[in-house]
């Protein structure tokens, strides 16, 4: 079965940064695209980025576009996401998930909260 264990969450100011890791298992990882979604408080799930199966094909939403990178270690089997100069906007439960766009999501998240 499909599980997907986030980490790296944690309490950071406006202008901080953050490495979201998600360790994957049960399923083909270097054959499938991955991606984050997150969900704020109060609001529904939003996508925030994919990534292709070989790590060359990479999408954001506009929102974190410049500040945020998704990238990949298919030896590892684990997928990342560095946040810079994060925002108060930014305070979400974060997922990772299988396959391109909202995808399938397999963990419980990691909570990033962007507080002064």
């Amino acid at each position: 079965q499909v599980q997907l264990v986030e980490s790296g969450g944690d309490l950071v100011q406006p202008g901080g940064s953050l490495r979201l890791s998600c360790a994957a298992s049960g399923f083909s990882f270097s054959s499938s695209a991955m991606g984050w979604v997150r969900q704020a408080p109060g609001k529904g799930l939003e996508w925030v980025s994919s990534i292709g199966s070989g790590g060359l094909s990479t999408s954001y939403a506009d929102s974190v576009k410049g500040r945020f990178t998704i990238s990949r270690d298919n030896a590892k089997n684990t997928l990342y996401l560095q946040m810079n100069s994060l925002k108060s906007d930014d305070t979400a439960v974060y997922y990772c998930a299988r396959g391109w766009g909202m995808g399938q999501r397999g963990g419980q998240g990691t909570q990033v909260t962007v507080s002064s």
